[in-house]
């Protein structure tokens, strides 16, 4: 879809920013899986089961041609929260942009991993350290197996699919004072034009939503979601001033300061721009799965890679992320399309950066036709464009907890 910014067209509403889109019909290729979903990489995870198994992954990832491998710090049965961390290296691994899996295990036990991505119809196999005499031994077991796969999934052939295949999740990070007049509101019209077309959107990012609930909430679909939109952020908030500290009149991260922001309230406003005017669908916790068209809010911490983990857990082939002072952040399956809130910083980060929303300052384009050149742009990338974060290599992966022991 080179050059193919026009394709997107004017959205109804043209000049309104925050309107909601109209349908567009794109094309969009990728790898229709058993489950209906479509991947727009195809991808072979390696995946320790538990963090004493992330060198032995690695090392196979490494052995292997077109694999990749995730790090984290997984305590297997010591696991304070067991069920969102399974939730969360199962939906990551059966993810539709994962073609195959092995797990890494330390034990025997840890094959509890490869049955769940079994039973979800993943191809998987898997290995264990103790099974094998260590780590050595596991890594020379692991990589007949992981060549194995990939040469399984080498055999997958692209199917047509559309914008309402797509799940796209909404990140920002390294906010400043232009985030909220350039790249969060255009991405919320990227976002709009999605949802009209049958795609689905996750707003995530819990902490950074707080003075926002109710402008969210009055775009819920039904009083049931109000209340869980109300219900995930004050419940969040209070959360906090039960350990004495009153986040809603308090400063942003120092990095924000830097950028020109000055509360969390003004912060979150601008943040929720990025989820635009469609109504809210559904809330959902972290990394579930988001099965269905429209823009949901997922409950999830402010640090990036967790959250942008949870969003791709939740099933996001691809993930958009504004930024006002460049972060390369990225993920080990899902492309990340990098846009900065400023011409400055698109130019100072040009390796990092993907697209220029600065245009919106000079006059040089609306914020309607820049949310046409991101979606154009995404378009582009699920079809094999390949963003400055897969280009240079960025994966982060980190677990999220909400419990430590």
């Amino acid at each position: 879809m080179a050059g193919s910014d026009s394709s997107m067209g004017k959205r109804a509403g043209s000049g309104t920013a925050g309107s909601v889109g109209t349908v567009l019909d794109v094309q969009v290729v990728g790898f229709r899986r058993g489950d209906g979903r479509l991947g727009i990489r195809n991808h072979l995870l390696v995946l320790p089961a538990r963090g004493s198994a992330s060198l032995a992954a690695a090392r196979v990832a490494e052995a292997v041609p077109g694999s990749v491998a995730v790090a984290h710090d997984g305590r297997g049965a010591a696991e304070p929260e067991p069920e969102r961390i399974a939730r969360t290296l199962v939906g990551f691994a059966t993810n539709p942009n994962v073609g195959a899996v092995l797990v890494v295990g330390v034990a025997a036990d840890d094959a509890w991993l490869a049955d769940a991505l079994r039973d979800a119809g993943q191809r998987v196999a898997f290995v264990a350290l103790a099974e094998h005499r260590g780590t050595l031994g596991a890594i020379a077991a692991g990589v007949p197996l992981a060549a194995a796969l990939a040469e399984d999934i080498a055999h997958d052939m692209r199917t047509n699919g559309s914008l309402a295949d797509i799940v796209l999740g909404l990140e920002c990070g390294g906010s400043d004072a232009l985030s909220g007049i350039t790249a969060n509101p255009g991405l919320g019209v990227a976002s709009d034009l999605l949802v009209a077309s049958g795609g689905a959107s996750i707003l995530a990012e819990t902490p950074e939503l707080i003075g926002a609930e109710e402008a969210l909430a009055a775009r819920a679909v039904s009083a049931e979601v109000a209340a869980s939109v109300r219900r995930t952020i004050l419940g969040f908030e209070s959360a906090i001033r039960e350990l004495g500290v009153d986040v809603r009149g308090a400063q942003p991260s120092p990095g924000n300061q830097a950028g020109g922001l000055t509360t969390i309230e003004e912060k979150a406003l601008g943040s929720a721009k990025k989820g635009g005017a469609a109504p809210v669908v559904g809330v959902v916790d972290f990394a579930e799965p988001v099965r269905a068209p429209g823009l949901f809010v997922m409950d999830t911490p402010g640090h990036d890679i967790e959250q942008m983990v949870g969003m791709v857990a939740g099933g996001a082939q691809v993930v958009a992320f504004t930024t006002g002072r460049g972060t390369p952040t990225g993920s080990p399956i899902a492309p990340c399309v990098k846009i900065s809130t400023s011409t400055e910083l698109y130019e100072r980060l040009a390796g990092d950066i993907d697209l220029d929303a600065g245009g919106v300052l000079t006059g040089a384009e609306s914020l309607d036709e820049l949310g046409a050149r991101i979606l154009a742009m995404v378009a582009e990338v699920c079809n094999g464009r390949l963003t400055a974060s897969e280009r240079q290599g960025n994966r982060e992966f980190a677990l999220s907890r909400t419990v430590y022991a």
